[in-house]
């Protein structure tokens, strides 16, 4: 297919990357050019402009929010010149209330619309593991099943309504963002009475809490190996307010998505706010009057 690509941050460049591995003819479009080479020199080529990418099949947005949708998107006006029947494959996490708009502008312009947010840091997308969430039109997501299956390990289909695609994802990164909290605290207990964040996360994560998040992101907490960031804090804030947005808007609270903001805006002052998002544990050793790196006892 003839496929655009909005978006070279650290997930789209590998996912643009797979398009291509699978015969895809991919234009490419980003502020920074920098990616935009690399992926030439993979084989894409290089849009001039945004209108540049919506002039095939399909198009692919990896942005990094809302407002950066919104400008190149909306306020450009750019999705009002798309191809007719083009169909746009939205990765990034947005909220529901831009989600349920960006549906609505779709139809309006005669376009396909496809929420497909991804759970999977930098490297499975690079590897083409990624769990992609998918909701559209049934017809729109039938045109790009075989487009994401070049990009994910499995495609998780959500019905016609693209919101519930978005809605599962800010509930699944809230969900990360409260298993970070809890080792980032459990490894601050724990170094306090000599038991290193290594001991403590390698049996836990080896027993009671033997699943990939834990595993994965216990290994950086244990190693406290924050940077390069897989995915910044500034960016898990985002996305818990976007948490937060979604339960004003259904009336359901979330109390410990409030701590958690906190938490994350407590580490942003810090000047944490571009190191990997597991640095929310840091900051529970740091209330703990525990020293970087520190592992003695607080109490023999």
């Amino acid at each position: 297919m003839d496929i655009g690509f909005i978006g070279l941050g650290g997930m789209g460049r590998g996912i643009a990357a797979n398009l291509l591995k699978a015969g895809h003819r991919v234009v490419v479009w980003n502020r920074s050019q920098t990616p935009v080479h690399e992926l030439v020199a993979l084989g894409a080529e290089a849009a001039a402009t945004v209108d540049e990418t919506l002039r095939g099949t399909a198009l692919f947005s990896m942005l990094a929010d809302d407002a950066a949708l919104r400008e190149v998107l909306l306020d450009s006006g750019a999705l009002g010149r798309a191809a007719t029947g083009l169909v746009h494959v939205n990765l990034a996490t947005i909220s529901t209330a831009l989600a349920r708009e960006l549906d609505e502008r779709h139809a309006e312009n005669g376009l396909g619309y496809v929420s497909a947010p991804v759970f999977g840091r930098p490297d499975a997308a690079a590897a083409g593991t990624l769990q992609v969430l998918a909701a559209g039109r049934e017809d729109a997501v039938d045109r790009v099943l075989p487009l994401l299956a070049a990009i994910g390990q499995k495609t998780w289909r959500l019905g016609a309504d693209p919101v519930r695609a978005n809605a599962l994802k800010i509930s699944g990164n809230f969900m990360i963002a409260a298993a970070l909290e809890a080792m980032g605290e459990a490894a601050a207990l724990g170094q306090a009475y000599g038991v290193s964040p290594t001991e403590l996360i390698e049996m836990l994560t080896g027993t009671l809490f033997a699943a990939p998040v834990y595993k994965n992101y216990g290994a950086l907490i244990a190693e406290r190996r924050y940077e390069p960031a897989g995915f910044k804090l500034r960016l898990g804030l985002k996305d818990v307010r976007l948490a937060l947005a979604a339960g004003d808007a259904a009336q359901v609270p979330l109390p410990l998505a409030s701590l958690l903001r906190d938490a994350m805006l407590e580490g942003l002052a810090a000047g944490d706010g571009d190191a990997d998002w597991s640095v929310i544990a840091r900051l529970a050793a740091r209330r703990a009057g525990q020293p970087e790196g520190g592992e003695r006892a607080r109490f023999d």
